[in-house]
């Protein structure tokens, strides 16, 4: 195991040769509504390359991990505001973690909660959490059970969620009873309970990302490898708070897996009701593809990779308040150094960037995470490789879309306390949910906290600023 993760690292710094495929180092933007704009280069004493995706806080920064990097090497967190301008919170040293692949979580106590891949009491992996200043607490150190690490080792990608019960729920890449990964919760003090153990054949294995919650209480995800047709292509599952585990469907179904090989990243529940997600490889080109899957597992592929429009989409999406999906692929497109592309929920793929579009790739190279759409309606992420120093950059991306307001629970019932994160909002003067409205107070510019109000039904919430009346992205859930 501790040699498939380290090829892994290696395969994600790999800078990859597509002489064929690169014709000229111009820039290529598809819609002319578009800027990108390449915030932070990294230079290893400030971190390198990153791998997992960005979160905005309720202070209205953005946070992140590199994999590598800081003043021992193993990685840091950082924080950045939206015009670029970079703080390093926390550097790992391996007593204390080291390789933080996966991106972060905000709790609903307003602290972070993330992963190291390697490191910690016994050398596999841990789960941290750190204060918004930067204040780092070691919750938890994998393989704390004995030489088969029952409990599970190696966090890889997979950002933790805090689901509706409080706890933090997330995967393993190994350990546990089969030794091919497990789904564990942790409480935010630290106690740890694997939930499940994978089992390869038939239940899939190596699970490299996290779960999303889904609106039925069910959580979703996907495991790299395993199922049920002898080519290791991974499986999507389901499985109950209380650890009842469901294949929903194993991939590599279809004759030269055009249905898609191994997803590495996780899922995402649409307004549809339905998951979408990608895989790194098959599709009709073999290049990856993007697919959607129904609560019940049945699957859709909508896009196959093809080169020259991207290859290997390691992340995973995020619906914007446009309705469509957007994500990233590492390699591929016009310059050969990954993309960021647009895909509507019915399957039409429009390439946004493409990467190494500028001299020596200091646009950035090799985008390994997923992007993050903030409250001031633009696109932000992160390159693995590239920028003016090779070690990564930090991005935003515009394509158009406004400004909009960002509930940290998506769900809860009348009294219950609501989180509103925005941007600009010193001076709003109402909040409602579906029409109703609530009491609230400005917390800062960023930040309104409210009470779901008596009356409400579920609906989009909204808040009026001096400058316009701002929608929530989702949907807010009136619950019984």
């Amino acid at each position: 195991m501790k040699q498939i993760v380290n090829i892994l690292r290696k395969l994600s710094r790999t800078k990859r040769a597509y002489a064929v495929f690169v014709l000229c180092a111009t820039t290529v933007i598809a819609l002319p509504a578009q800027t990108f704009t390449t915030l932070f280069n990294f230079d290893k004493t400030d971190g390198a390359g990153p791998t997992g995706g960005l979160v905005q806080a309720t202070n209205g920064y953005l946070y992140g991990t590199t994999d590598e990097g800081g003043t021992y090497g193993g990685g840091t967190v950082f924080k950045i505001t939206p015009f670029g301008r970079l703080t390093t919170l926390h550097t790992f040293d391996g007593v204390n973690g080291q390789y933080p692949r996966a991106g972060l979580v905000q709790a609903a106590n307003g602290d972070l909660y993330g992963t190291t891949e390697n490191g910690g009491e016994n050398g596999g992996g841990t789960v941290f959490q750190i204060t918004l200043s930067g204040m780092p607490t070691t919750l938890y150190s994998f393989c704390s059970l004995g030489v088969l690490c029952a409990d599970g080792e190696y966090p890889l990608y997979g950002t933790l969620v805090q689901a509706a019960n409080g706890d933090l729920y997330g995967t393993t890449l190994g350990g546990g009873a089969n030794s091919v990964g497990t789904i564990f919760k942790i409480n935010p003090s630290g106690t740890l309970t694997t939930v499940s153990s994978f089992c390869f054949e038939g239940c899939g294995g190596d699970p490299f990302a996290g779960l999303v919650q889904a609106t039925n209480g069910d959580f979703y995800g996907t495991a790299e490898s395993g199922g049920a047709n002898g080519h290791n292509g991974g499986t999507v599952f389901k499985i109950t708070p209380s650890g009842t585990l469901t294949t929903l469907y194993s991939f590599c179904s279809q004759s030269g897996c055009t249905d898609g090989e191994n997803p590495y990243a996780g899922l995402v529940q649409a307004t549809d009701g339905n998951f979408y997600g990608t895989t790194v490889g098959g599709g009709a080109n073999g290049d990856g593809t993007v697919f959607r899957i129904t609560p019940t597992g049945a699957l859709t592929t909508l896009y196959s990779f093809d080169i020259t429009d991207g290859e290997t989409p390691p992340a995973g999406l995020v619906q914007a308040t446009d309705g469509n999906l957007y994500g990233t692929t590492a390699y591929g497109g016009a310059n050969g150094g990954g993309t960021i592309f647009q895909i509507t929920p019915s399957g039409t793929l429009t390439t946004l960037y493409n990467f190494c579009s500028q001299s020596g790739c200091t646009d950035g190279q090799n985008p390994w995470a997923g992007l993050v759409q903030a409250t001031d309606g633009n696109f932000y992420g992160t390159t693995n490789g590239g920028g003016a120093n090779n070690d990564g950059t930090v991005f935003s991306l515009s394509v158009g879309l406004g400004r909009f307001v960002e509930t940290r629970r998506t769900y809860g019932e009348v009294g219950a306390l609501v989180e509103i994160l925005g941007t600009d909002l010193n001076g709003s003067t109402s909040v409602s949910f579906n029409g109703a409205t609530a009491v609230f107070n400005v917390i800062s510019s960023s930040l309104i906290t409210t009470t779901v109000p008596a009356g409400a039904t579920s609906g989009k919430i909204q808040v009026v600023t001096q400058s316009g009346t701002l929608s929530s992205n989702v949907p807010f859930r009136v619950l019984p």
